[in-house]
Order: structure tokens, then C-alpha cells, then sequence
């Protein structure tokens, strides 16, 4: 039986795998100097299965480990080694051994041991020994290192034990095709692929249920145009083509000396003008000629580089070039057009304008811009024991959160909405509630009465006035989700705890938001990152965990959670500042290893 492996390097890991008495460490001895004389650099892993030591009793390093540091690392103008006591009940994690690896340092890593492990191997085998071959049950074994009397199915490939240069070349080979896997996302968004839900009963997974919800949004296509000032996180309707070039003009990006590069041997140069910016100098300069100049100033015709002021001396308008060995030509000179060129899409449609796309608009002198019709949102909360903040708390109650979260999210996105307030738990007043809003407003959203219960009518009051699309997604928090129809406009009925509100809302609703605004190829931003602790989920659902995420001390990501993770912990999402995310088919992430996180930065 194999356990799941996943390489955590840039670089190709290939196993040796074999019974005992075959040659393993034989083969790699000789294997190794055959590589290296290819060019090929190595890192080798073996997994040792009894206590050993790699230091010589006596030395400083040796009696300082065994006096009880957990880690001595010994050092000199040669190499270096780090010896770490890490004492663990099972096999040490290769995953984890594999990080210490110099990646970068390093073309392929050879592994021996750790047979049991779903990595790709060579399988050595000598008939001789009478032992079983590996790759009976291992499907992770690309080729078989043998001898004449091994029998090899014609799927393999076959290679002669004791030919060190075939086994090489095969390596080799291996390397030059090998490529890193495609990142395996937790969640698979706008993929054509995955079946749209049905009306069942049966949860269904949160990717079908995001392809489902987006296959019923259509693209708003209607327009206004909106002063640069009045845009806030609008989506623009048409591609912007720039009328200029960007920079205008070929300018300076340093103080300093403007001259031609062919003119260097003729230094010291003589410096005929000075050319602020706003400003240029009217005449072409002329052989052994130079300007001062400072950034942003228009290069003058006949000079096509600039050395920083700083590396340079002027004495009687003439000018000496320090460093001349060091200057190429065209250094700190922007072109005219080089960030944008006239008549090029300076910005795309669909892009959504924040600070930096309206400081663009504005640098190419755009003062108003097409800009998609805001989605309009009308949201309520549902719950006989759900009361207004401001007024009395009623006894067995609770103040209503979810419809705040709800419309700070959609104003976030740039939507208009319409608050609704709370209604009552009541299929008539609910019925009539839906069939309003529906005339108002592209999206529809209510909190609350979406479970099983007897006394959830929002389901009954759907029924009425719409239709259903799915009704249980396979996540936690948040599994009861509404999802349907009324007229034209789409409903979400969320559930009723804060927290499952929230994390419904970003992987549901944002996303059809994003899509009815105009934003058709936006995409949740998934990141990875390492995990500080163990992490658990259940195979068949995908797993939201509040989560804070930090650099840790050698610059990876990592993260951990805020702790209980109830739904309707509120407080917890104000502390976390990201979503960790465990795929329907993962059911413990251990410490020390990699898991995606979901930043709130887009939206929270």
C-alpha cells in the first residue's frame, strides 16, 4: 500500500526502491560520479532504518549534540553540515526532509528508501533473491532495474542493472522531461467541466455549486458614463485607448548628464545647456557634446544616455565620466511610449477601477469613463427571534448581524442595494417579500430560514414566486444554501449563522456579483501557504477554517487558525484575516505541510 506524496520542490525527486541485498546503495555510488560527470547536480536522501551517526565521537560538534543541542551545524571553507535530533515514533516525513534541500543548488534528487511512499521510483530486482517485484502494487514505478531473468511487462521500462550509463541516460531523460504538476486548487472555478446541480435534495460539492450559480448570470450590458471622481470600485465597460504616449516624450530617469554613448571616448564631454523638466534643449547636440539634466526632463536629439550625476565631475563645463567601463548604452533613459504606446488598450474592459486604474485613466487625461450599471441587491433577514439593533433585546433573541455583513459585502463590491429589513417567519408575508424585491433588484439575498426546520418558510415562499436550483452545498460552515430564481433576478437564501453567512456569501455571491457587474474573468485568489498545525477536515465536504495568515521568519507563508471555529463565532472572522480551505478530498492536513488559503483582502 502507498501513501500520498507531494513534491514541495521546483525540481524532479526520483525513488531507488528495492528488498534488501539488492544494491541499492551499490548502484547510487557508482550512478552518482556518471551523473555529475554530465553536469547533472544531486541531492541524495536516504532513509536509514536503525539509530546512526554521522559524527566522530570526540569532536566539538559530536560532544556539543550529545550534551543536548537539538541542532549543531558545523561549518568550513569546504562544506557544511547540519545534524538535527528530531526523535519521531515513525518514519521521518520525506516532505519534510526534502525542504532542507538548496533547490536551487540542485538539478534532481535522488531518493533511496521510502518504498511505501506514492513517489515516482526505479524498482531494482535481481530474480536471484526470489522477492516479489514492487511494481505489482506500486504504480509509481517508471522503470525496473534489472537482471536478464526478471520478467518485465511492456509497460515498463526495462533497464540493465549492472549498465551504470543506460540508468543514467535514463535519468537524465527523466529530468529534461520531467515538469512541476499543475497546482491542484481546493475549489475549481468557471470550469465548463463540472456538472451543474440539479433540484435534489443531495448536497452537492462547492464547485458545482459555484459553476451552477454562474451559468445563470448574464453580463449586464447596460452603461453610464461616470466622472473619475464619482467612481468607486466600478467595472468599466469598454477598453480604454490611450490618445498619448507614456512617458510623452523619451525623458531622463536620473539627475544627471545626457550624452551620446559613441561619444564616450572622447571625454571629458563639454556641457552645453541644462534641461529641467517641463522643459528641453531646442538644438541637437552635437559630437563630444552633453546637457545637464534632471528626471522627467526630455532627452535631447543626438544623446541617447544618461549617467547619475553622482558618477560624474563638472569643472568649467567640462565633464569627466566616473565608472566610464560600467555605462551601457541606454541606461536610465525612458523611451517615449515604452509603459503605453498611443493607440494601445491602456486598460481592458471588465477591469474593475480602483486607486491605481483611476490614477492611470487620469495620467492619459481621461475624465470620465463608460462604467457597467451598478448590480442592484436587496437583502433581508428572516427569524421570528431576530431583532433590530438600536432596539430592545427581546428575550430568547438575538440582534441581527448577518443583514450588516451582507450589505457592507455588496456595497464593497460596488453594488447598489436595497435593505429590506427583517420579516416575519410568516409564507405569505415571505412570499410577498420575494416577489417585491425581485422587481427592484438583480439579486435577491435573505438570511435565515434555509435549514430543515418546520418553521423555515423560505423554501415554501421560493416555491411560490420562483424556482429552486439546489438547496445543500457539501461545505462546513454553511452547508443548508438556497439558490434559485424569481423572474429575472437570481435569490441566495443564506443560512442563518454569521459566520456561514459570510463565507456563503464570498464563495457564492461575490463571484455572480462579480460577473453581473461586468467582471467576467475575475477568479477567487487562492494562495498557499504552510500550515502551524494539524489541520482536519471530512472527505466528501470542503472545509472553511477562519484562519491568520504571516511571513514567517524565513520569508514562506504561513498560517494557523483563530482557534474554535463554531459558526457562529462572529468575533473569530474579526480576528483571522484569510479563509483556510481543505478540499472535498483531503481529510487532515498535517503540521509542516502546504494547504491554500483565501485572503479577506478582496473583500473583508
Amino acid at each position: 500500500m502507498t501513501v500520498v506524496f507531494s513534491n514541495p520542490l521546483p525540481i524532479p525527486v526520483l525513488g531507488f526502491c528495492a528488498y534488501s541485498g539488492t544494491g541499492k546503495t551499490t548502484l547510487l555510488k557508482q550512478l552518482i560520479p556518471a551523473l555529475n560527470q554530465r553536469g547533472i547536480r544531486l541531492a541524495v536522501i536516504k532513509h536509514a532504518h536503525h539509530n546512526f551517526d554521522v559524527d566522530i565521537p570526540g569532536k566539538d560538534s559530536y560532544e556539543m549534540r550529545k550534551a543536548g543541542a537539538k541542532q549543531v551545524l558545523v561549518a568550513s571553507h569546504v562544506r557544511w553540515a547540519l545534524m538535527t535530533e528530531d526523535p519521531v515514533e515513525d518514519d521521518p516525513k520525506l516532505q519534510h526532509l526534502l525542504r532542507q534541500i538548496e533547490a536551487d543548488k540542485v538539478d534532481i534528487v535522488l531518493v533511496e528508501g521510502f518504498k511505501k511512499l506514492a513517489l515516482p521510483k526505479i524498482e531494482l530486482h535481481r530474480a536471484a533473491h526470489n522477492k516479489p517485484l514492487i511494481h505489482v502494487h506500486d504504480e509509481n514505478i517508471v522503470a525496473i532495474a534489472c537482471c536478464e531473468d526478471t520478467k518485465v511487462p511492456d509497460s515498463l521500462t526495462r533497464l540493465d542493472l549492472n549498465n551504470v550509463a543506460q540508468i543514467a541516460d535514463f535519468v537524465e531523460q527523466y529530468k529534461k522531461n520531467w515538469q512541476a504538476p499543475k497546482a491542484q486548487l481546493p475549489i475549481s472555478f468557471n470550469d465548463a467541466n463540472i456538472p451543474q446541480a440539479t433540484g435534489s435534495e443531495q448536497g452537492i460539492s462547492v464547485s458545482q455549486g459555484i459553476s451552477t450559480v454562474l451559468s445563470q448570470v448574464a453580463p449586464t450590458r447596460e452603461t453610464e458614463l461616470v466622472d473619475l471622481i464619482d467612481i468607486d470600485n466600478r467595472v468599466l465597460a469598454h477598453d480604454i485607448i490611450s490618445e498619448i504616449n507614456v512617458p510623452q516624450q523619451t525623458n531622463s530617469a536620473m539627475d544627471g548628464y545626457a550624452f551620446a554613448f559613441d561619444d564616450l571616448s572622447k571625454a571629458p564631454l563639454n556641457v552645453v545647456a541644462e534641461v529641467l523638466a517641463g522643459h528641453h534643449y531646442p538644438h541637437v547636440l552635437q559630437s563630444g557634446e552633453a546637457v545637464r539634466i534632471m528626471t522627467g526632463a526630455t532627452v535631447p536629439q543626438g544623446a541617447d544616455t544618461i549617467q547619475p550625476r553622482e558618477l560624474t565631475q563638472e569643472q568649467d563645463n567640462q565633464l569627466t565620466l566616473l565608472e566610464s567601463d560600467h555605462i551601457t548604452k541606454g541606461q536610465h533613459v525612458r523611451l517615449a511610449g515604452e509603459d503605453i504606446a498611443q493607440g494601445e488598450v491602456a486598460l481592458a474592459a471588465g477591469s474593475r477601477l480602483g486607486a491605481a486604474e483611476l490614477g492611470l485613466m487620469a495620467s492619459l487625461g481621461f475624465n470620465r469613463l463608460p462604467i457597467f450599471k451598478r448590480p442592484v441587491v436587496a437583502v433581508f433577514s428572516t427569524g421570528d427571534e431576530v431583532s433590530q439593533p438600536g432596539d430592545e433585546l427581546k428575550p430568547n433573541c438575538i440582534y441581527d448581524a448577518n443583514r450588516y455583513t451582507i450589505l457592507s459585502m455588496a456595497k464593497k463590491l460596488g453594488c447598489q442595494v436595497i435593505d429590506l429589513g427583517i420579516i416575519d417567519d410568516n409564507e405569505q408575508t415571505l412570499t410577498s417579500t420575494l416577489r417585491d424585491a425581485a422587481t427592484k433588484a438583480d439579486i435577491v439575498i435573505s438570511s435565515g430560514g434555509v435549514s430543515v426546520g418546520n418553521a423555515d418558510y423560505i423554501k415554501m415562499a421560493l416555491a411560490n414566486v420562483g424556482s429552486t436550483h439546489f438547496w445543500r452545498i457539501n461545505m462546513r460552515p454553511g452547508r443548508p444554501l438556497a439558490v434559485g430564481k424569481i423572474d429575472q433576478s437570481l435569490f441566495f437564501g443564506l443560512p442563518g449563522n454569521p459566520v456561514a453567512v459570510m463565507v456563503s456569501f464570498m464563495q457564492f455571491v461575490q463571484p455572480a456579483i462579480r460577473k453581473l457587474a461586468g467582471e467576467t474573468h475575475w477568479q477567487p485568489q487562492f494562495i498557499p501557504a504552510i500550515a502551524e498545525q494539524d489541520l482536519r477536515s471530512k472527505t466528501g465536504r470542503t472545509e472553511f477554517l477562519r484562519g491568520v495568515y504571516s511571513i514567517a521568519d524565513n520569508g514562506n507563508i504561513q498560517v494557523k487558525t483563530t482557534g474554535a471555529q463554531g459558526s457562529g463565532m462572529l468575533n473569530s472572522m474579526v480576528n483571522a484575516n484569510c479563509l483556510i480551505v481543505i478540499a472535498d478530498d483531503t481529510a487532515t492536513i498535517p503540521a509542516g505541510e502546504s494547504v491554500f488559503i483565501q485572503p479577506f483582502a478582496d473583500l473583508l
